[in-house]
């Protein structure tokens, strides 16, 4: 649901309450992070929305190339996961700017989401925002994944916050270090996977809570090409 501030604009925070939820994941591509989730969505046939780093799409061109063939949305976060609280409009729409044209030019996808490092948004986002027709995208809540507290310990904090239509923020790599370690949050998705289902829980793609038809059409078409998609023979990329 749409949430509203005042000084920081609209951003939405979580779904319809039902039981869907929808799982991103900040700060990738990660070399080792990012292939292993994808594996674990692809075998699971979970839907799910990556928020990438412009500069890690330019070092990890292949793996944003694949979370998109794996039928996954890619929204942005930032050229080089600035606080925007700390910046100025210029630099905001710098670092919106390029991070968008490197996704689109790498994968041939045009972001529609935006969320912002460390959730910091700044009043001069608004119009940004509007210029670039992004919808800014929250969380309902996080766990911290990227302490590494241990694989279990990850688990165990998403099977005690779920609930009806909760986004759910977790990492597949480090806003700020491209090598950084995320496998911790890769190896604990399959087990966060089967709690959500063992307690009644389907997944969704954020597209479903977008309010307008995307480039690849309503919400509900979007999540049946995936499906499709991720699940046909293999060949050579679009």
């Amino acid at each position: 649901m749409m949430g509203f501030d005042l000084i920081f604009g609209p951003s939405v925070e979580r779904g319809p309450r039902t039981r869907r939820i929808y799982l991103t994941f900040d700060d990738g591509p990660n070399e080792r992070a990012t292939p292993a989730i994808l594996a674990t969505l692809a075998a699971e046939r979970v839907p799910a929305s990556f928020f990438m780093v412009g500069d890690h799409v330019r070092r990890f061109p292949q793996l944003a190339k694949d979370v998109l063939w794996e039928g996954h949305e890619i929204g942005n976060h930032t050229f080089n996961h600035v606080k925007l609280h700390f910046c100025g409009p210029q630099r905001i729409r710098e670092q919106l700017e390029k991070t968008h044209a490197i996704i689109e030019s790498t994968t041939g996808w045009k972001p529609r989401t935006f969320r912002a490092p460390h959730g910091y948004r700044s009043p001069f986002l608004i119009s940004i925002i509007i210029d670039m027709s992004y919808t800014v995208f929250g969380w309902t809540f996080g766990v911290f994944d990227t302490a590494r507290p241990g694989v279990e310990r990850i688990r165990r904090r998403v099977r005690k916050r779920l609930r009806p239509g909760a986004i759910v923020l977790l990492h597949d790599g480090d806003g700020y270090d491209p090598l950084g370690d995320r496998i911790q949050t890769a190896r604990a998705l399959p087990g966060i996977i089967a709690d959500a289902r063992n307690a009644g829980y389907e997944f969704g793609p954020l597209s479903e809570l977008l309010g307008t038809n995307g480039s690849r059409g309503t919400p509900d078409t979007w999540a049946s090409a995936l499906y499709t998609r991720v699940h046909r023979a293999p060949s050579s990329p679009d």
